[in-house]
């Protein structure tokens, strides 16, 4: 608390205003319209704020079974507002049309329902628009499309519950700490609207307000201040605020507030939030262009391909999230908006071609908080990078370990690959020097890490951690061919592949560093690794990898996904990856849009399962990226339109976090995940790793080339360009044409001097 905050059991005194306990003030509740079943809802995000409404733009204020729990205005893993209920004459609108497809806002156009024998049916058009901007802004315009005039009470119902996401998802708390109630709250008023003050005193105007608060256990106190512009509130019922319109034949009002989310007095979010509406809108479409010119454009001749692009560059700016001095990619919306180690680094290695600076703000930032210390609590360790960062008061209580969590094994080897990665598509020198030290620390906690047991494996520490620690993290995902649970420590298949590639790639940096025992030391280690691997991973009896080994060493023998990681890292002999990429493509595995995690024949198998049958963008990409680098190019291209056929029957052309495993058969439609995240990172960043599966780019900026292997196009897409893509310090445009089962690659434009080589 700061110090001019003075609190007792009966009040709390905050920069002079004044909070007690909300039970001491009761105030009465406007009734909400119930809602019986999940309704489908609207998403917008900017930067730490994101909001979910349903398809009206509103929170309802009551349910039965508690559908939609993620609906809510959220900062910093608190949700800031849980009722935003927009009502007329107590009725709930129509719904005419809704979108949120800018991203940023969302715009709803409803109408009324026949209420008694006063308000015929559809002759009140009512629009909404909101806009997140640091804060959470809203305009509403009430037109009367009838021939009389109209009259009628519009209300907006507000709540606060402030809880925090993990409660959202449904984490117990034996406590919380308590609402408030603002009394005696400050008159804010703005400036005279008369013309002439002097001859004439004019009304003053003010600008009515609603607080809701709370404070937490740890003493932060959180506010929600909704200040009311345009027309302002003829009455408040509570939090609800109730216009009496009048309207005459086609006249049009307009109503309006603002919400200003804050903690401690100060605004909660990293974003400075402007006045109105329109300044929050100009604010974010500039924002928003100027992203747009520092990105890699990459269009085609086919305009769905192209909403499927446009639509992953602008969620790409949309899953921007600010932490302290540095940016880097929220994992998704709305359970993992924060700071992610696995999935910023994946993500971030997917956009190199689209914009390297992701890489360097994540490497960077995850530099900062990697591990210093032991702690079993937050299962850090020294040189350890982290799992997941939360801010909200489960985690400043300590009542969960996420300040940072460290409980990953395969953060620590993908931050080190995206490092050397980073570095041959930048040649960025000075980053490089930078981190070098971060990464001599994290090859150290991998090699602490495989003493044990030879391979880097996973137990968990932490009472409140996770019990699985790779990318399939849910806890029946682990499981053998008899669909057992295998044991700890776990050695996850594709974590020995990461090791293994970024070991070789960080003895080429330690080579060029003139650190030759570091550089021959690595490579050593990387060979025994693989010959290791391919022993002691290999199923005989199903020619297939398996998922991992137990603490006793025994094979989790059942047929994954997990695999399919491994092929493009070099750490399989060639026939073991023929034979992987083989089985995938198997009917068990491929289910005709992607990949599944894993086979149906499993006993284990649920195709509405977290991890045990359902498909994943990301992952399918991942292994569309092997089976390229092995020359399996046409069955590349067969996962690539699958999962293209897929995102473009998606609400806004947005490929989800996962989909239900059922086949594809005919015409039917992708079965949707039920909790799916959307817009989510690595499902975005697939679409810009599939573009990179096509055309193939290797680059070398240390040695000031690029060269473009066999570049194939898919037979749905004639021509692909690409603008404004970087490489070292030179900026080029290539275009790319198919012509029969042959793709030409040329350079339209280049700014620098690279040497660019194209082999067929």
């Amino acid at each position: 608390m700061t110090p001019d905050t003075l609190t007792t059991p009966e009040k709390i005194v905050l920069d002079g205003k004044t909070f007690v306990p909300a039970e001491q003030i009761p105030i009465p509740e406007w009734p909400c319209v119930l809602s019986e079943r999940p309704q489908p809802v609207l998403t917008v995000k900017d930067d730490d704020l994101f909001l979910i409404t349903d398809t009206l733009g509103n929170i309802a204020g009551c349910s039965i079974n508690d559908v939609n729990p993620s609906m809510g205005l959220f900062c910093a893993d608190t949700r800031f507002l849980s009722r935003l209920e927009l009502q007329l004459d107590g009725h709930s609108p129509i719904l005419l049309s809704s979108t949120a497809d800018k991203g940023f806002s969302l715009s709803v156009l409803c109408t009324n329902p026949r209420i008694d024998e006063r308000l015929p049916a559809d002759t009140v058009g009512i629009r909404r628009e909101v806009v997140l901007n640091g804060a959470l802004f809203e305009e509403i315009e009430v037109s009367n499309y009838s021939t009389t005039t109209l009259s009628f009470e519009l209300s907006l119902s507000f709540d606060a519950d402030f809880v925090d996401l993990f409660e959202v998802r449904g984490h117990g708390r034996d406590k919380r700490g308590r609402l408030l109630r603002l009394v005696e709250p400050p008159q804010e008023e703005t400036p005279h609207l008369g013309l002439d003050t002097t001859q004439h005193q004019q009304p003053e105007y003010v600008e009515k307000s609603l607080t809701l608060a709370y404070q937490g256990l740890d003493g932060a106190v959180m506010e929600s201040r909704i200040k009311f512009q345009h027309r302002q509130p003829d009455d408040f019922r509570g939090y609800t605020a109730i216009w009496r319109l009048e309207l005459a034949s086609h006249e049009t009002q307009k109503l309006g507030y603002r919400i200003n989310i804050l903690t401690n007095n100060k605004l909660s979010s990293t974003v400075n939030p402007p006045i109105t509406l329109v300044q929050a809108r100009s604010a974010e479409l500039m924002e928003e262009r100027e992203w747009g010119q520092q990105i890699t454009q990459i269009r085609s001749d086919k305009s769905i391909f192209n909403r499927v692009i446009e639509r992953a560059e602008q969620d790409m700016y949309l899953l921007r999230q600010s932490f302290g001095k540095h940016q880097t990619v929220s994992a998704g919306v709305p359970w993992f908006s924060t700071l992610f180690g696995r999935d910023s680094l994946i993500t971030a290695s997917q956009t190199l071609m689209l914009n390297p600076k992701i890489a360097k703000e994540t490497l960077t930032l995850l530099a900062l908080y990697q591990g210093k210390s032991e702690d079993e609590w937050r299962e850090e360790e020294p040189g350890k990078i982290l799992h997941e960062l939360r801010l909200g008061e489960l985690a400043r209580c300590q009542e969960i370990p996420h300040t940072p969590y460290y409980g990953t094994i395969d953060a620590t080897p993908l931050w080190l690959m995206l490092y050397a990665d980073y570095y041959s598509w930048t040649h960025d020198g000075e980053t490089l020097e930078q981190l070098w030290n971060h990464a001599i620390a994290s090859m150290d906690w991998i090699d602490r890490t495989m003493e044990k047991t030879g391979y880097l494996s996973y137990f968990r520490k932490s009472k409140l951690g996770l019990a699985n620690q790779g990318w399939k993290d849910s806890g029946d995902c682990i499981v053998n061919r008899k669909g057992e649970l295998a044991n700890g420590p776990v050695s996850l298949c594709e974590v020995q592949a990461y090791v293994y590639a970024a070991k070789m790639r960080l003895a080429e940096i330690a080579r060029m560093k003139k650190r030759l025992d570091l550089a021959d030391r690595w490579v050593e280690e990387a060979k025994n690794l693989k010959v290791r691997f391919n022993r002691d991973f290999w199923i005989e009896d199903q020619d297939f990898c398996a998922l991992a080994l137990d603490g006793e060493g025994e094979l989790v023998d059942s047929i994954t996904s997990n695999p399919g990681h491994c092929l493009q890292l070099g750490i399989f002999t060639p026939e073991k990856a023929y034979s992987v990429a083989e089985r995938l493509r198997a009917p068990d595995m491929f289910n005709g849009w992607g990949i599944r995690t894993l086979s149906s024949s499993s006993p284990a198998y649920n195709p509405m399962g977290y991890h045990i049958g359902s498909v994943w963008p990301h992952d399918n990409a991942i292994i569309a990226m092997g089976l390229r680098s092995l020359g399996l190019i046409d069955q590349a291209l067969e996962v690539f339109q699958g999962l293209f056929d897929m995102t473009s029957l998606q609400p806004y052309q947005r490929p989800p976090e996962l989909l239900c495993g059922y086949e594809r058969n005919g015409d039917n439609a992708p079965v949707q995940y039920p909790v799916a995240c959307t817009p989510q990172a690595w499902a975005t960043g697939s679409i810009f790793q599939l573009l990179q599966m096509m055309v193939n780019l290797v680059p070398d900026a240390p040695n000031n080339c690029l060269r473009i292997i066999d570049p194939t196009l898919p037979e749905s897409i004639n021509r692909l360009s690409l603008h404004n893509l970087r490489v070292g310090s030179t900026i080029l445009d290539l275009e790319f044409e198919r012509s029969g089962s042959t793709t030409a690659c040329r350079v339209a434009k280049k700014r620098g001097n690279l040497r660019v080589v194209i082999e067929a």
